[in-house]
């Protein structure tokens, strides 16, 4: 699990939730931050934003519909509007990632999402995320047909 990796997914869970409470496209939030961390002196807490960050924020996009309609079919208990802002942004990356991403290992995928979920949700978000995308991995062939 690289370091790097790690963190353009943390950078592309933020960018999500940002996009998400300001209730804005990703990918307008994602041009912000590349605009703020290409400017001739950022802001010392100016991240930058990897290829990595771009291909996951974009990806999320490019299936948003899909990945929204399947957390609001498989979150028992749970609506969209009503899951925490940040397990649902949790979950749309990890949904994105393990569904669409090839090259990432689904383990690798599964442990990262749940690694945001305990930095940055509650006590019961790392279980909660890790049932729903382990139950989307089961799925993950009848989904990409």
């Amino acid at each position: 699990m690289s370091a790097a990796r790690s963190k353009a997914r943390t950078r592309a869970f933020q960018i999500l939730f940002e996009a998400d409470h300001r209730n804005v496209d990703p990918l307008t939030v994602l041009a912000d931050w590349v605009a703020r961390a290409r400017e001739p002196k950022p802001d010392e807490g100016t991240p930058q934003v990897g290829e990595y960050t771009m291909e996951l924020v974009e990806g999320y996009v490019e299936h948003a519909r899909r990945i929204d309609d399947l957390i609001s079919q498989y979150a028992v208990g749970w609506t969209l509007d009503r899951m925490p802002i940040v397990d649902r942004n949790v979950l749309r990356l990890g949904a994105y990632e393990l569904i669409w991403e090839d090259g990432v290992p689904d383990a690798v995928v599964l442990d990262e999402a749940v690694e945001i979920a305990k930095e940055f949700s509650t006590d019961d978000s790392p279980a909660f995320v890790n049932g729903l995308l382990a139950r989307f991995l089961e799925l993950k062939p009848s989904i990409r047909r």
